[in-house]
């Protein structure tokens, strides 16, 4: 075995890990994995598409580009080989499991069909812009991400996030 394989690389214990794909290939590759018996989770929402004729609703991925798939990492080869898959996420070549609370808390939140719609995604200190209220236009930082009538899962590892709830959120990340 080669020495460069990390502690987790050869574990055998299966962990939630988050798969980049290519665009517009989630579903295909949601199927794929099912068709492996690879445990995956791709949450979707409703989103209301507009062409020339008709506004249609439609089912998109939550998390545009990824799924995340539950696997021992020594067996990533089978979900690497998966058409559509462009990459595990990780940092410096290295994938890094996503936390099981984290993904915990998603199936809840699906299972339950609660009300809930993608939201950029937020960390204290970031520079924001107001986007609702007296104080619209306005940027600033974000000091503090108490919100009485949004509650934001946030998915570290891909830097993206689900607001529960229709409540709309008074400020977004300036880019």
């Amino acid at each position: 075995m080669n020495d460069t394989y990390t502690d987790l690389e050869r574990s055998t214990e299966p962990l939630w890990y988050a798969i980049h794909t290519r665009s517009r290939h989630e579903k295909v590759v949601r199927d794929q994995f099912a068709a492996k018996e690879i445990t995956h989770l791709l949450p979707l929402h409703h989103k209301r598409s507009k062409w020339k004729d008709r506004i249609k609703v439609i089912e998109v991925p939550l998390f545009g580009g990824y799924i995340f798939a539950h696997f021992a990492l020594q067996n990533k080869l089978q979900v690497l080989q998966t058409v559509g898959v462009v990459r595990l996420v990780g940092l410096n070549g290295t994938a890094e499991p996503v936390p099981d609370e984290q993904i915990e808390t998603i199936r809840k939140m699906v299972d339950h069909d609660l009300p809930y719609d993608p939201h950029p995604y937020l960390k204290e200190g970031m520079r924001v812009r107001v986007v609702r209220g007296p104080l619209q236009g306005a940027e600033g930082m974000l000091v503090e991400k108490k919100k009485n009538y949004r509650f934001v899962i946030s998915i570290d590892l891909i830097q993206k996030a689900v607001a529960v709830d229709i409540d709309s959120a008074d400020v977004e990340p300036l880019r």
